[in-house]
């Protein structure tokens, strides 16, 4: 990190494809004092545990007289997206109400990727900076020292 400034009253999303939290910074600066505002977690089991049929087949006779495998649906990715479209539409809540001036993104790679598609124009507005790690299970002081600590 290079020693994140956190301003006072900004928003800090540290999420994944399963859980998201929402911390408020009641600190300042050079103090950040992160706050819960809110935790979104989602019950995504892994896709083995979600679809319980096999693909299907689709009939190919009137190409080669065969039969082809349909690809499986992943029930696991599919609910990733549907969890980063919802956590995406909660911040844009909390921008448009004038509850954050300065947001602060962090996630794992694919969950970013995620969130940058699914964000409003008014949210990526509000970015200050995105940060491209996993945090969601860390206790809150130990976010707090990973997003202000000064390059290793």
């Amino acid at each position: 990190m290079n020693n994140l400034k956190i301003p006072h009253a900004a928003l800090v999303f540290v999420g994944d494809g399963r859980k998201a939290l929402f911390l408020r910074n009641d600190g300042d600066e050079k103090f950040p004092n992160l706050k819960t505002e809110k935790v979104f977690e989602d019950e995504n089991p892994p896709t083995h545990e979600q679809g319980s049929e096999r693909p299907g087949r689709v009939s190919k006779a009137s190409q080669t007289g065969g039969r082809s495998a349909v690809e499986s649906t992943d029930w696991h990715d599919i609910e990733e997206h549907r969890f980063a479209r919802k956590v995406a539409a909660a911040l844009e809540h909390v921008v448009r109400t004038g509850k954050a001036k300065a947001l602060i993104v962090v996630a794992p790679p694919r969950t970013l990727a995620e969130l940058r598609t699914a964000f409003h124009a008014d949210v990526k507005a509000c970015i200050v900076a995105e940060i491209n790690k996993d945090l969601t299970k860390h206790p809150i002081g130990e976010i707090e020292k990973h997003l202000t600590a000064g390059p290793h």
